[in-house]
């Protein structure tokens, strides 16, 4: 008996996942505003740099908790039915559907308050919501 894998060609789902867990893993979920302000900034990144969130959600210099070495990594494997993570991927879901209103004030790349990446040198930021400071 030969068994075939059948693949589902509707990739949204996982992205979602992706976009949810990183979310996750940058904000902790510790507030509803910090997440829709770091989702927003992802929309605000794919449209300013006409960037596919598919190839933006990959990049490690603008998600540190993707690099394996970043304290937050460990939070990508996050239960799913964590209420955090569930807040994270509703908030991805209304992004992904362009039901978010832009929280973050059209900032494109952010850092947490306890690091300075050498690009935010020469930037002032534009918001701090929640220990993430947001710039354009």
């Amino acid at each position: 008996m030969k068994l075939t894998l059948i693949k589902n060609p509707d990739t949204s789902k996982s992205l979602m996942y992706k976009i949810a867990r990183i979310v996750y893993a940058e904000t902790h979920a510790s507030s509803l505003r910090v997440v829709e302000a770091l989702t927003s900034m992802i929309a605000n990144f794919s449209r300013a740099f006409e960037c596919p969130i598919e190839n933006m959600v990959c990049d490690a210099s603008i998600f540190p908790s993707l690099c394996p070495t970043s304290s937050n990594h460990e939070l990508l494997n996050i239960d799913i039915t964590n209420s955090g993570f569930e807040m994270c991927l509703r908030t991805v879901g209304r992004m992904l559907h362009g039901n978010l209103p832009d929280t973050c004030f059209g900032a494109t790349r952010f850092h947490h308050a306890d690091t300075i990446p050498d690009w935010a040198t020469s930037r002032g930021y534009i918001a701090d919501i929640d220990g993430l400071l947001f710039y354009l």
